[in-house]
């Protein structure tokens, strides 16, 4: 655990970037080192983060850097819209970019009273467990990658108010507060429906704000089934863009006049015409090449029109589980589609750095300004390290990285700056004639 003498050049050279979002110096210092305690800080909370802050001359206190972070009247949209800003130039005119739409599942075991926190079964580790329903979008090229937005999910249970209200309802009301209460209860009841937002629809809103801001011309899109809408896909079609996503296997296509699942119509393909199948080569966007075997065509969908549908074998004997994508692109090759579907993966390694490196599940706070606020400036610590500088390491230590520069990297340089921060601290106050006793209550107070 080092401690934290001030913000690291790399950092606070990404964070002026920011500063006009922020109201007073002192809250965006305390914003400022709360980012680098989410990169460098082994304990990603609050206390932990703080409890690594040295401040030459008084200190402040924990409640007044918990309150420049997370009740400051500073806009986290701006902030959000400034970064998208900053990181747009890294994406054009450097090959294809793709904007991944997805969600995911940030668990608080510990945490049930945090906001959007709920209890429900998680397909995942197949068991009920408290979490936060997170929707983020994801912009990618060859190169790399950044969260764009992230939003948490209103955790209403509108099927459980609905049960409750038909259990209590009665055919006539004798008292004049029994008529108040219940007609409050509607009313809330009737609120909740109109601010409630379902996955899909945080996603279009997403898209539209995306869209609006025009930062990302030349992006296409790509997502899996469990966003995919016909508002999503009008949407993006409007703004005369493409879009990829993955299709599920009970979906109906028009087949020869005939609306039948596409499961069936490739089981048909793989026994009956397995020659349909063509082997191609696609690129991915890790620069891997893998060969499958494709059969694509442009059919008819309930709701959504004539698409082109793409079914990809893995396995040249075809025997394994076949994959369905759909796009409106209809004069897309099928290399281009699935190497586009490629690049909708970088948001599962979004979220698993997000989580893992930068703290988007460690959060103890409880209000919903204060879960966003926290979830954004993770989403700026992750490009903050994504552009530090960094040098190939030729050590054995770092063999795997096979002469690339990794993120473990980029987190290394960072604290390595955050130690020579330290050290000429400490060689100052040597030179003063502090004691090692002093320096050391300087530097952790008991």
């Amino acid at each position: 655990m080092l401690p934290i003498t001030r913000v690291p050049e790399t950092i606070a050279n990404g964070m002026a970037k920011f500063r006009p979002v922020f109201c007073r110096e002192e809250g965006f210092e305390h914003v400022s080192r709360y980012v680098t305690g989410l990169i460098v800080s082994p304990n990603k909370t609050l206390q932990g983060i703080y409890d690594l802050q040295v401040w030459e001359g008084e200190r402040p206190s924990r409640r007044a850097m918990h309150a420049g972070v997370f009740e400051a009247g500073w806009d986290d949209d701006a902030l959000m819209q400034r970064h998208r800003a900053e990181v747009a130039p890294d994406y054009r005119g450097r090959g294809r970019t793709v904007i991944a739409l997805d969600w995911t599942l940030a668990h608080h075991e510990r945490g049930p009273k945090i906001y959007g926190v709920r209890r429900a079964y998680d397909y995942v580790t197949h068991r009920m467990t408290l979490f936060q329903t997170v929707v983020t979008a994801v912009v990618a090229n060859c190169e790399g990658f950044d969260g764009l937005d992230v939003v948490v999910q209103a955790p209403l249970d509108l099927p459980a108010e609905e049960a409750y209200l038909h259990m209590t309802a009665k055919a006539s009301y004798e008292q004049m507060d029994e008529v108040r209460q219940r007609l409050l209860e509607l009313l809330h009841h009737q609120l909740h429906r109109r601010t409630y937002r379902k996955r899909t629809e945080i996603v279009v809103e997403i898209v539209r704000q995306l869209e609006a801001e025009g930062q990302f011309p030349q992006a296409h899109y790509a997502f899996d089934n469990g966003v995919l809408t016909v508002d999503l896909t009008r949407l993006i079609e409007q703004h005369g863009k493409h879009w990829v996503s993955e299709l599920e296997c009970s979906r109906h296509i028009n087949w020869h006049g005939q609306w039948r699942r596409i499961d069936q119509v490739a089981a048909e393909l793989r026994m009956q015409h397995p020659e349909s199948f063509r082997p191609v080569t696609v690129q991915c966007r890790n620069g891997e090449k893998k060969q499958y075997w494709v059969f694509t065509k442009v059919v008819r969908l309930k709701k959504y029109g004539e698409k082109r549908v793409v079914i990809v074998h893995e396995q040249e004997d075809r025997q394994d589980a076949p994959r369905f994508f759909v796009t409106d692109a209809k004069h897309w090759e099928s290399t281009r589609i699935i190497e586009t579907w490629s690049y909708r993966w970088t948001a599962e390694v979004f979220h698993e750095f997000d989580k893992q490196g930068c703290g988007m599940e460690a959060a103890q706070v409880r209000k919903e300004e204060a879960v966003t606020r926290h979830f954004r400036l993770s989403c700026v610590a992750q490009s903050l390290l994504q552009r530090a500088p960094a040098v190939v390491s030729k050590s054995e230590r770092y063999a795997f990285a096979e002469g690339h520069i990794t993120f473990g990297q980029k987190c290394r340089t960072i604290s390595r700056d955050v130690l020579r921060a330290l050290l000429a601290l400490c060689q100052r106050y040597f030179v003063e004639g502090k004691t090692c006793a002093q320096v050391l209550d300087l530097l952790m107070p008991v």
